[in-house]
């Protein structure tokens, strides 16, 4: 059983969580995660880089001079990638990097990067996180006086646009909602913040799907 105690937005602990490391699959799956890690890189990778071959270049396709009694080293056609303006002889081509998992091969991957972050200390628990307008220096203090340091993925209950507004200009820190949640971005991250209600409500499920 880990004791996860819940702050203020000023630092102070107010309250804590029992959490049953069962809920979470009781180990980590390290094999899961490093899949799950390699497909959320490959997703983001934009395959569009594309050089042109010898059939894109301009130019005859005609022998540029005869094969034997010239003296010369035997060539082809002037679009040959041995020649100055000629195509690339392993010409780069689109390319869709994109990789799957099965579903509950993927909650089973974030569950076990939830259970690796509680296991390290690096998961800290919100009471509240509201802000009446977007201000990112509010959200800078919040952060601060929770002692985030380093990179943080912020994981909400519900879509807040104060909160995303307020938090997109600071470097390292991103705010999901709990629906969104994935090994990748979980293990890009140092540490992992919930709001109170995020939290309760990700065992909730967590809960009914084994019930």
């Amino acid at each position: 059983m880990i004791n996860l105690p819940v702050y203020n937005k000023d630092g102070e602990e107010i309250d804590s969580l029992k959490v049953d490391e069962a809920i979470f699959g009781g180990l980590i799956r390290y094999s899961l995660l490093k899949q799950a890690i390699v497909m959320s890189q490959a997703n983001k990778r934009v395959g569009t880089a594309v050089t042109k071959d010898r059939s894109m270049v301009a130019g005859s396709t005609k022998k540029l001079y005869r094969q034997k009694g010239t003296g010369n080293a035997r060539i082809g056609n002037i679009r040959t990638g041995k020649r100055v303006g000629g195509g690339v002889t392993f010409a780069k081509t689109v390319r869709d990097f994109r990789q799957r998992m099965p579903k509950k091969q993927r909650i089973l991957a974030r569950d076990s990067a939830i259970l690796a972050k509680l296991a390290s200390n690096n998961v800290l628990v919100v009471d509240k996180l509201k802000f009446d307008l977007p201000r990112t220096k509010d959200f800078i203090n919040v952060l601060g006086n929770l002692k985030v340091e380093r990179s943080c993925l912020v994981t909400i209950a519900d879509a807040d646009e104060n909160l995303y507004k307020s938090a997109r200009n600071i470097p390292k820190v991103s705010v999901v909602t709990v629906a969104d949640l994935n090994a990748g971005d979980i293990c890009s991250n140092s540490k992992m913040l919930f709001t109170k209600d995020a939290f309760l409500s990700l065992l909730n499920k967590k809960k009914d799907s084994k019930n």
